[in-house]
């Protein structure tokens, strides 16, 4: 009985903290216009609190396993918990931009080591019997996230205050953290080594000061040129770290995964995917609502319907791997995931809703077969051993590939209304996804195809295999 319920009770805390940070990646995405006018700025201008937000997930993904190990898993997890919630009432709070946009920043930093460090947790708490079924309680939290964010953004927007969306995390984490204290124990291991310090200075700053100086390049919170030295100073940074870590004996980010094909094409290749898919979530609500003059919760109605169209792509994902090949998917794949972005660019006044809503659909529903794709042949030949390294590598580009795509997609916004947003939107969007099928293209041979159906097989058959 008590076994029964360390394995469900675990699962179900860190689901929770997940969802919370799902959910609050997507909330304020249908609020941006009503939070622009009461920070009297651009709506596209808002930008840059969501890229801090996602620099904040991805820069520190990298040191949390080394914190959970030196300090144990419970103590990381729990702090990790109310960093978010400080970070919460801090944008509820926020009365300018700039406040806003750090804000965010700590949110981020919160949820970068929730993901991680709760994944931790559920592998050395749940039995290895009970694994596949507890990280299925994980899986939750990434369907209903994207779906239930924008309609809790819009509702709340429209008919309560934006500021509210942010004290939904406040009785949440406070449950969150008093459960884990007593659910969870606080694993830990004895001798973690040292962190490579240099590493995450040099990495971390880099991709944060390239980031943000992208982002205020308009000049509207710094001058033009503090901001062209702080993307130059960042990309010197990254610079100096990828000669570092060719040198170093065990760097933070080992560079060196980039040598495998499979990996290779899922990261670098879906890099380039994903920074086309980056920029719809931020534009789309603003073309809906400050191009089509709809409310908040109307975008959010409308929002979540990409969502929805992922969940449902999901079900039919490994039939379609099954029947043509990872390599014909991820090219055709994402070919069609450029056209169903570039659909965007038709919206228009007076367009039908429906007709909107199906687009959108479609919108999720490309996109997710090629992140299911990408994602199940990323540690296709990655030694076991290597897998805890390669993950936060590969995590990190996934982030700042995301924050890269709001960032360019933004600036070129930045002198264009209502929706114009659409078909720069469609134009980046369509090319980087195309681009991104072509670089898994080139990176992915029949050989390598092999490998991952193999390894994918092996994964069916585990999880098949845990019902039983």
């Amino acid at each position: 009985m008590l076994l029964a319920l360390k394995a469900f009770i675990a699962p179900v805390i860190v689901a929770c903290a997940m969802f919370m940070e799902s959910v609050d990646a997507n909330v304020i995405v249908t609020a941006l216009p009503e939070m622009a006018r009461a920070f009297g700025r651009d709506p596209v201008t808002l930008k840059i609190a969501v890229t801090s937000y996602v620099l904040g997930l991805g820069v520190f993904i990298p040191v949390c396993g080394w914190l959970a190990d030196r300090f144990g898993a419970r103590s990381v997890f729990r702090t990790a918990i109310g960093i978010f919630v400080v970070g919460s009432l801090l944008c509820a709070a926020s009365t300018s931009l700039p406040t806003f946009t750090v804000a965010r920043f700590i949110q981020g930093v919160g949820g970068a080591m929730m993901v991680p460090v709760g994944r931790i947790i559920i592998f050395r708490v749940v039995d290895r019997s009970e694994y596949v079924r507890a990280m299925n309680y994980l899986s939750v939290p990434a369907m209903l996230g994207p779906a239930a964010g924008p309609l809790l953004g819009g509702f709340i927007t429209t008919y309560l205050h934006w500021r509210l969306i942010f004290f939904i995390n406040i009785p949440v984490g406070i449950l969150g953290i008093w459960l884990t204290h007593k659910y969870i124990k606080n694993t830990r291991e004895p001798h973690p080594g040292p962190l490579d310090w240099l590493g995450f200075v040099l990495s971390a700053g880099g991709a944060s000061l390239f980031l943000l100086g992208l982002s205020l390049t308009d000049g509207e919170l710094v001058t033009v040129r503090t901001a062209a030295l702080m993307t130059v100073t960042g990309a010197v940074m990254l610079g100096i770290y990828v000669l570092y870590a060719r040198r170093a004996r065990r760097p933070l980010l080992d560079l060196r995964f980039f040598r495998v094909p499979t990996f290779q094409a899922s990261v670098l290749g879906g890099s380039l995917f994903r920074i086309g898919l980056g920029a719809v979530p931020f534009l789309l609500p603003l073309v809906l609502q400050e191009g089509l003059g709809m409310s908040a919760f109307e975008s959010g109605l409308i929002t979540c319907a990409s969502a929805f169209g992922g969940m449902f792509m999901r079900t039919l994902a490994a039939t379609v791997l099954r029947r043509y090949g990872f390599r014909t998917v991820l090219m055709y794949n994402a070919a069609f995931s450029g056209i169903a972005i570039a659909a965007c660019g038709t919206f228009f006044p007076g367009t039908p809703t429906w007709l909107i809503w199906l687009i959108v659909l479609l919108g999720g529903f490309f996109p997710a077969l090629q992140f299911t794709s990408l994602n199940s042949m990323t540690y296709a030949e990655i030694e076991s051993r290597d897998v805890g390294r390669a993950t936060s590598l590969g995590s990190v580009v996934q982030q700042i590939s995301l924050g890269l795509g709001v960032t360019v997609a933004g600036s070129r916004a930045d002198d264009h209304t209502g929706s114009a947003w659409a078909c720069i939107a469609a134009l980046d969007g369509f090319l980087a996804c195309v681009s991104g099928g072509r670089a898994v293209f080139v990176c992915f041979d029949s050989c390598h195809e092999e490998v991952v159906a193999e390894c994918w097989r092996r994964d069916r058959q585990r999880e098949a295999g845990s019902h039983y």
